[in-house]
């Protein structure tokens, strides 16, 4: 008996999920690899040690820290790289909707010029590369959770006028994600070079009260999506916002307290690699709410695009 079109979206639907779970395990390794300092565990690659990759007795170093993780996350790239791979497979089978088939290539093209840029890392031993290699993961992350949120919400959405969004608010909730990954990259700056804490710090600032802002009509929306949009946004910034005073407190100290951190402490690492996969998940909700406003702008639901430049505040009435 053949799948209908609903049991078709399922499958796909469920296979972006996955994807989307499984491209958390090499970021999450990936950060612990930079908290760490174990990127040039191996000076090999696509090798490790001269030895091929999948065949490497990875278990034999659980008491080489630095070797154990690294390798761990290369073998995370590894999974990820198959799990796109089956994700293609699966929407050119059963999805026939060209959008669809063309972001699973996308996430998979985005696979591989990862795992390249991480190659390139190791050979070149460029901190550099390190730092834009763990930017890319981040937005990695971001594409396959938009992804994963298009794809399961396609088609579901119904009419839900929403006037609270002037086209102000409508621009600040566009703008968000790209200030969210500015400070991302500033944070990258101070993992990997040691520089622009203070501006990093000066980032947290702004993209909070930005956040906060678009939160403020998000979470009082007529529509229960960009609610929920708004749910998962604030819930990215608080925890966020507490990793990365728990990241000052564990790697900087607190004189104040008398609080003296300790280089390499359990503490540390967790939190540090913790506050660095927090700001990805940051972006991808910051993303996603951007995402939500512009399609409904587009269908006409809360504010037009051009209004942004007529400074046409929607009325009661609806759009034209």
């Amino acid at each position: 008996m053949s799948e209908t079109k609903d049991q078709i979206n399922l499958t796909v639907q469920r296979f972006a999920v996955l994807t989307c779970i499984v491209a958390l395990l090499p970021i999450s390794i990936g950060a612990l690899v930079t908290t760490l300092k174990a990127g040039m565990a191996f000076a090999d690659w696509p090798t490790s040690d001269g030895q091929n990759m999948l065949l490497y007795p990875w278990l034999n170093d659980l008491r080489h820290t630095d070797k154990f993780v690294e390798h761990g996350h290369r073998l995370a790239g590894v999974l990820i790289g198959l799990v796109s791979i089956g994700l293609v497979a699966v929407t050119f089978i059963k999805e026939p909707r060209r959008w669809v088939r063309t972001g699973a290539v996308v996430i998979l093209v985005a696979v591989i010029a990862q795992g390249l840029l991480g190659g390139m890392r190791v050979r070149m031993d460029a901190q550099v590369l390190a730092m834009t290699h763990s930017i890319t993961g981040g937005l990695f992350f971001t594409l396959c959770f938009l992804f994963a949120v298009q794809v399961r919400s396609h088609g579901k959405q119904q009419v839900e006028s929403d006037h609270r969004f002037s086209p102000i608010t409508f621009a600040l909730g566009v703008l968000l994600p790209l200030v969210v990954l500015a400070q991302y990259v500033l944070g990258g700056f101070f993992r990997h070079l040691g520089r622009m804490l203070h501006e990093h710090v000066a980032g947290a600032v702004i993209v909070s009260v930005l956040a906060i802002v678009v939160l403020s009509v998000l979470l009082r929306s007529d529509s229960p999506s960009l609610r929920r949009r708004g749910r998962w946004l604030s819930s990215a910034l608080l925890v966020q916002v507490f990793l990365g005073m728990g990241s000052w407190v564990t790697k900087l100290g607190f004189p104040a307290l008398g609080w003296v951190a300790t280089v390499n402490s359990p503490a540390q690492n967790i939190t540090c690699s913790l506050h660095t996969v927090g700001g990805m998940f940051l972006l991808a909700t910051a993303s996603a709410v951007a995402m939500e406003l512009i399609n409904r702008a587009r269908t006409g639901q809360i504010v037009r695009i051009a209004d942004l430049f007529g400074h046409q505040i929607p009325t009661e009435g609806g759009l034209a």
